[in-house]
């Protein structure tokens, strides 16, 4: 990408993105893609690293484990693999061991389902293998601490072996000198130490002819002597040997082993830039969280339409002290190619430039923007921007110069595949002139189809901005009643720059201000008037509009709540009909059968029977009886879904239920073993046995 001036990415603090993406890196590999962030034109290219990112947000915000835990900085170890007779030593080698696990738990993550979960992602392991043998070789020759193994060679084996042995006896050979000496009170506090990797004895200066041996060095306070003694010379002689001879035999297997792994070298290689990629992944990942970055929809063409949209550097900020940030929405393609925006002073309008600049040089560094994911961002090839005092001492120019030398150079390299921002079109000449010369700027820059954002205070490029077809206005919204500025861009309509407002409100003599009223044309102050006025009413129209769709919200919710209870209740009494229904059949059904298997038993003793008429009457009776124990089936199911059951005793006043019908009555009188019942408007006589207590349910 092309970028005009070379301070442009300077001017849209791109630089202070990059150093919050390096800090996320855990790796030199992924600290220094960071600092070299590069911005690129092509789509494919551009939806990979997209693509990658998002994949990674998805698995970090799903909570899931991506085992790419490798940071270490080997690039100089595997250089050394690649020069002949070098040899690694064992800590170098544990850290490769580490390379190639982390290389084998990544390639055993994405099993078939996770690629095709995560294509993008898994494309980074695409062209390369696991090599197990890599951790096999060096498992046959180091522990896990990096330490040569015993077995490695068996020459290695007999000489630890027999500095084994000799060690142990030189420790039984000193501690006797040491036991013998000390009884003779010839040794200092600290009895024995170590001098160039031989045991030595601590002995005492002036007894220090009494105790033969080696003198090796004396105390600063010369009290002390560091004596070899002689009985040990020859095994410390041996041992330093075999200790020698260890020595080269490690750096010999070392040596060999660092040959066998050079095989391995590219390998390696790609398994420190697969690390390097996935950290850096990581990285864009996690500065995606901290943002709220989202993938827009990428297209292959010069096009901008950002909703909700912050810039991420002010929202970092505004977390911090705990203030909220304003979106703006924003749509720059074929038909709206130029935005005027127009407004008060420190309201907003460079903000929103700049928020529009760095989220498309994010988007095209491989980077998730914090914008909804139903925006839609294209590509383009150069980045234009003029922004605040260019004045140059150096080449004599000024303000305006430097102004107009930026303008020429826009409109002689811009094209469709352009993005350019110019902050204050036209300042720093007089108005007229200025604003003439801007007009021509704009109309220029339309007619070569780049697609930009222009501030402005002069009045003709706010009017000639909806007559030029692609140029547009758009307003930053300002509270005239408090001056305070409102953060928030409406497009398709200019804004006042409310000089006479602010100035009449911080208290300036009215005097002087109805003295500059008269200075400005007429036209040009009923313009701005005009403007201001229209700016208020639409404000106002916003705001009714905001509460109308608020209470239309409530209302849908209200009905939305109102057709669900409506539903629930409707459901319920089916439900509750339809029990009912079911029961009823399940009785007449019980009922009938009892029925059928009687009449049957009693057909059959008809037939027996030689009274016929008896038969009959006993059938009648049977009947007769049948109805009457159903009515007290049902009386009696009735009466327990409205009465439980007491073990309480009887007393006067109690709810009683007999036993025999199930009906309940009201105790009225107890006489000895029978009581008067109420039950309904009749009292009756039952006795005291046939009656139990009931309560009423809930």
């Amino acid at each position: 990408m092309k970028f005009f001036p070379e301070s442009c990415l300077v001017q849209l603090e791109f630089e202070k993105v990059q150093q919050l993406l390096e800090a996320h890196g855990r790796g030199e590999y992924a600290k220094k893609k960071a600092a070299q962030l590069r911005i690129h034109t092509r789509k494919e290219y551009i939806e990979k690293e997209l693509r990658q990112t998002y994949e990674y947000h998805i698995i970090h915000t799903g909570g899931l484990y991506f085992p790419n835990d490798f940071i270490y900085p080997v690039s100089r170890d595997l250089k050394l693999l690649s020069i002949p007779g070098a040899a690694l030593n064992g800590e170098q080698f544990i850290t490769i061991r580490k390379l190639a696990e982390n290389a084998g738990n990544i390639y055993r993550w994405f099993d078939a389902e996770r690629r095709e979960t995560y294509p993008f992602l898994s494309m980074i392991t695409d062209g390369s293998y696991f090599e197990k043998k890599i951790i096999t070789l060096i498992d046959e020759v180091l522990d896990e601490v990096g330490q040569v193994k015993d077995n490695a060679s068996d020459d290695l084996s007999r000489i630890r072996m027999s500095l084994y042995r000799k060690r142990n006896e030189l420790r039984k050979v000193f501690d006797r000198i040491l036991s013998k000496l000390n009884k003779q009170g010839y040794l200092a506090d600290i009895e024995e130490s170590f001098m160039n990797g031989r045991r030595v004895l601590a002995v005492f200066a002036e007894q220090k002819r009494m105790v033969k041996g080696i003198l090796h060095a004396e105390s600063d306070s010369r009290r002390t002597s560091f004596i070899e003694p002689e009985e040990t010379t020859e095994l410390n002689n041996e041992i330093f040997s075999l200790e020698n001879e260890e020595a080269k035999e490690v750096y010999r297997i070392l040596k060999a082993l660092t040959a066998q792994l050079a095989v391995y070298g590219g390998l390696l290689q790609q398994y420190y830039d697969m690390a390097g990629e996935f950290d850096f992944v990581r990285a864009k990942a996690k500065l995606a969280q901290d943002i709220g970055g989202h993938l827009p929809m990428l297209q292959d063409k010069a096009v901008v339409k950002l909703i909700q949209a912050y810039h991420p550097l002010l929202l970092l900020h505004n977390k911090k002290v705990e203030k909220p940030t304003l979106p703006v929405d924003i749509v720059l393609d074929d038909r709206n190619r130029i935005l005027v925006i127009s407004g008060p002073n420190a309201g907003g309008k460079t903000v929103t430039m700049k928020t529009v600049g760095l989220l498309q040089l994010m988007l095209q560094a491989g980077l998730l923007v914090p914008v909804s994911p139903d925006s839609e961002m294209g590509i383009f090839k150069q980045l234009m921007i003029h922004i605040g005092d260019t004045q140059s001492i150096e080449f004599e120019l000024s303000t305006y110069s430097a102004h107009l030398t930026h303008m020429k150079h826009f409109i002689e390299q811009a094209n469709g595949k352009t993005l350019f921002f110019i902050d204050e079109l036209g300042s720093g000449s007089d108005p007229n002139l200025g604003g003439a010369f801007a007009e021509v700027i704009m109309e220029e820059m339309a007619r070569k189809h780049a697609i930009g954002i222009v501030t402005t205070h002069y009045l003709n490029l706010k009017v000639m901005a909806n007559k030029v077809p692609g140029i547009y206005n758009g307003a930053m919204l300002f509270d005239e009643k408090n001056l305070k500025p409102l953060y928030k861009l409406k497009v398709g309509s200019p804004g006042s720059s409310y000089t006479f407002s602010i100035a009449e409100r911080i208290g300036m003599d009215k005097r002087l201000i109805q003295r500059a009223r008269q200075l400005v044309d007429e036209n040009h102050f009923q313009l701005d008037k005009l403007l201001n006025q229209s700016e208020q009413d639409l404000q106002r129209i916003l705001g009714e509009r905001q509460q109308l769709q608020k209470l239309l919200k409530e209302n849908e919710k209200l009905k939305h709540e109102l057709n669900v209870t409506l539903n629930k209740e409707k459901h319920r009494q089916e439900m509750e009909k339809l029990k009912l229904s079911n029961q009823v059949s399940e009785e007449k059904i019980n009922y009938l059968r009892d029925t059928e298997r009687k009449l049957k038993a009693l057909v059959v003793e008809w037939r027996k029977a030689e009274d016929k008429d008896e038969a009959v009457k006993m059938i009648a009776a049977m009947l007769m009886g049948q109805k009457d124990k159903f009515k007290v089936e049902r009386q009696q199911k009735k009466s327990d879904a409205k009465f439980i059951e007491s073990n309480e005793v009887v007393k006067v006043g109690d709810k009683v239920k007999m036993k025999q019908n199930r009906q309940v009555g009201l105790v009225k009188e107890i006489r000895g073993k029978k009581v008067i019942l109420q039950v309904g408007i009749m009292p009756m006589q039952v006795l005291l046995e046939d009656l139990v207590v009931v309560k009423p349910v809930g």
